[in-house]
């Protein structure tokens, strides 16, 4: 077995048995936060396994395989991450309103693990071969499950924690590690199995993943202390009757994946409809509610331009890695594995940080965080640019600028993505928790789509990628990227004020049936 797979699978292991025994202690606690966190790592590890297990494959799974051209490879891709974080809306509807938290992420999960097992049929290959037909359900079933848990499991996350816990950005940054322990893992495990054995076998990987993180959510239910359920009881039928849409909505996603040019409608009439409920709402609150809810749309709104630098990791820098980097070796797939081991390494420095700056009142805003953010996604690709011109547009760009393009823009990512998890669990109403958050992710999923874009524009005029052409595009989104972050650092202090963080205050807790072990015996008795 090669050193990076096997170095991957014995982190793996180590991690695995760690927690294990962590768990099994008698004490609510553990590192001092609630158990259920650790349930919660676990559950989105496996998920995020499976995803950029899968993730890392994609683009060179169309490319090679299936034999789009890169410019159009790009935009399939786009379209489907952009799905991913589309369909969080409908299932954190559904989850405030019907099935509760862990019903909906449990549902999702199946569905998910039913995706990724589709991916190992691979065909022949070519577009012409009609086994592409069950590559579309793939992606499809990986969406809609996607939907269900993405923004479900984040939901439980913060109601594990009072809403004036000093504790909720650092749980959030650990919850933030385990997605990326999951991705660095899948990354280097699906990737490696991939190319060096065959496609099926990197995409069998991630479907073994996912069913993991379903027993593992299924197990921990105990200590998740009752959070998560339906608001209220549910009929059998009803309940059925919404896992039903659940899976007619698959359809729906098998066509619009094949077709983009629809998935940008869509996303402008969907926007303009989520800002229009989300306003409407806002204004029958109070007016310190009504403010964070502005506040919120104003972080959301940012989530774009962010993720849309960002994701190129999956796609034109992907293939720019493969083609115009010195990797002496390596799979290309596998420097996708760069960014999830830079959060593993930070994102406990990170979580350090927050809590000893909170303490001296140093602490920058969520709003500033956000503004840093982007400030360092530009100048990443900036730092790029530089470093493949300095050794001449005809030699290999340096495998030292993969390095530092994914270093900036994995801090910029601990400033923003961890820190929005935990604003919008925060700020949202908590009759709109899931929804707030499943507009968190519908905008990522804006941000998904405009990388698609930017990754086509990459392909130049014939559809195929040139590094002049990439290093151009490159140059512009950076510069116009810090030239956001400025206005937005300008800004931050107004916003901050908007968000009202003097009169946040937890509900008081209903007088019965709310206790941790009562809730724990009405929860061994409901139906999963």
């Amino acid at each position: 077995m090669d050193t990076i797979p096997a170095i991957a699978l014995g982190a793996l292991l180590v991690l695995l048995i760690g927690g294990a025994a962590g768990l099994s202690t008698g004490k609510p606690e553990f590192l001092g936060h609630p158990k259920g966190l650790f349930i919660l790592f676990f559950a989105e590890m496996w998920e995020r396994f499976s995803y950029y297990g899968m993730r890392a494959l994609l683009i060179f799974y169309l490319t090679k395989h299936w034999l789009f051209g890169d410019g159009q490879a790009n935009l399939v891709y786009g379209a489907y991450t952009s799905l991913v974080y589309i369909t969080p809306v409908l299932g954190g509807y559904l989850a405030d309103r019907y099935l509760g938290q862990r019903k909906a992420v449990l549902f999702g999960a199946l569905i998910l693990t039913a995706g990724h097992c589709l991916m190992a049929f691979e065909g022949t290959g070519g577009q012409g071969d009609p086994t592409i037909n069950i590559f579309w359900l793939a992606l499809s079933c990986i969406v809609v499950g996607s939907g269900f848990l993405k923004a479900n499991i984040s939901v439980i996350v913060g109601q594990l924690y009072p809403l004036t816990d000093t504790r909720r950005d650092a749980a959030y940054t650990i919850f933030y590690v385990g997605v990326n322990v999951g991705a660095a893992i899948g990354t280097v495990l699906a990737g490696w199995l991939g190319e060096a054995y065959g496609w099926k076998y990197g995409f069998g990987a991630a479907g073994v993943g996912m069913l993991l993180g379903a027993v593992v959510f299924i197990f921990g239910r105990p200590f998740l202390l009752g959070h998560g359920e339906p608001p209220h009881a549910l009929a059998k039928k009803a309940e059925w009757s919404l896992y039903g849409i659940g899976l007619a909505s698959i359809a729906v996603i098998w066509a619009l994946v094949q077709y983009q040019s629809v998935i940008q409608n869509l996303l402008i009439v969907a926007g303009i409809a989520l800002l229009g409920y989300v306003l409407y709402s806002a204004f029958k609150l109070d007016k310190h509610a009504r403010d964070r809810i502005f506040a919120i749309l104003f972080l959301i709104s940012l989530n774009p331009v962010f993720w849309g630098l960002f994701e190129q990791a999956g796609g034109s820098l992907n293939l720019y890695t493969d083609r115009f980097v010195d990797r002496q070796g390596v799979e290309a797939s596998l420097f996708q594995a760069i960014n999830p081991i830079y959060i593993v390494l930070l994102g406990p420095l990170f979580a350090w940080l927050w809590v000893w700056l909170g303490k001296r009142r140093l602490e920058p805003s969520a709003p500033a965080k956000f503004g840093l953010a982007l400030a360092q996604v530009g100048l990443s690709f900036l730092v790029f640019v530089w470093g493949a011109k300095s050794v001449g547009m005809a030699a290999m760009t340096p495998v030292f600028f993969v390095f530092a393009i994914y270093f900036l823009q994995t801090t910029g990512e601990l400033c923003l993505s961890p820190v929005g998890l935990s604003a919008m669990n925060r700020l949202a109403p908590k009759h709109l928790a899931s929804l707030i958050m499943g507009a968190w992710f519908y905008m990522s999923a804006v941000g998904n789509f405009v990388a698609g874009k930017i990754g086509e524009a990459t392909g130049g005029h014939d559809g195929e990628m040139t590094k002049e052409a990439t290093l151009s595009v490159y140059n512009s989104i950076g510069w116009w990227t810090v030239g956001i972050a400025v206005v937005v650092l300008a800004v931050s202090p107004f916003v901050t004020r908007l968000m009202h963080l003097d009169t946040l205050k937890d509900e008081e807790p209903a007088p019965t049936d709310d206790r941790p072990e009562e809730g724990l015996r009405a929860g061994q008795g409901a139906p999963a």
